[in-house]
């Protein structure tokens, strides 16, 4: 499937051989080299795919990130970036972005992850719009939640978590499904970035009211169920 993709990196020698690799392929290639092109670009056009270095030389790509899913622009991100650890990996996801690939890598990963986001976003959605469990409220077109009437704001990463464990509900879902189906297949695997959202979901899920609706299955992984 050929992609409309946007390059958003500043040193020229790596968008370079990023650009001549995707478009041998025959996609149509945009590149920015800082982030206030990139998003005059985005505000303008529409991508398939934006692959987004971290460090820009004016606006950074978590910051990108933030504004573009603060203007409701959900389209898949993969944030390059040279910081590896698990703080700023979650940072870098809580911002918005889809998936992350460390630096240095291979083109071929790169492309494998980028096709992978591409045929993520293009997967036709289960026909419930609104999912309902107990008082709690999913709308899937709107992305907006809320609990016994009380509007509950949540990232990007964190609906998406949500909306999978309630597609499932009632289903025990372990760690490895959860990173195959929210992240990327190739996400590392001994990273405790599951644990943390979850963490996340239930301080604005759960801890406000009184029934519980995230467990722990010990040994298993994790269940939305009333």
């Amino acid at each position: 499937m050929l992609m409309k993709l946007l390059i958003v990196e500043d040193e020229p020698n790596l968008s370079s051989i990023i650009r001549k690799g995707f478009s041998e392929k025959n996609h149509e290639v945009s590149v920015a080299l800082d982030g206030t092109t990139a998003l005059d670009l985005l505000s303008n056009h529409n991508f398939d795919v934006v692959i987004l270095d971290v460090m820009l030389p004016d606006i950074n790509g978590i910051e990108i990130c933030r504004r573009l899913r603060a203007a409701k622009n959900f389209v898949p991100i993969l944030l390059l970036t040279a910081l590896g650890s698990t703080e700023n990996i979650i940072n870098g996801l809580n911002s918005g972005a889809d998936d992350y690939l460390l630096k240095p890598f291979k083109f071929l990963e790169l492309d494998a992850r980028v096709n992978a986001l591409s045929r993520r976003a293009g997967q036709v959605q289960k026909p419930n719009e609104i999912i309902t469990i107990a008082d709690l409220q999913i709308n899937s077109k709107t992305k907006s939640v809320s609990r016994n009437g009380d509007t509950i704001i949540l990232t990007a990463k964190e609906f998406k978590l949500l909306y999978y464990l309630a597609i499932n509900s009632e289903t025990i879902l372990s760690r490895e499904q959860l990173l195959d189906n929210v992240w990327d297949i190739n996400f590392e695997m001994n990273t405790n970035v599951i644990d943390v959202y979850i963490n996340y979901l239930r301080k604005k899920i759960d801890k406000p009211y009184e029934t519980k609706l995230i467990h722990t299955m010990k040994g298993l992984g994790y269940v939305l169920k009333l």
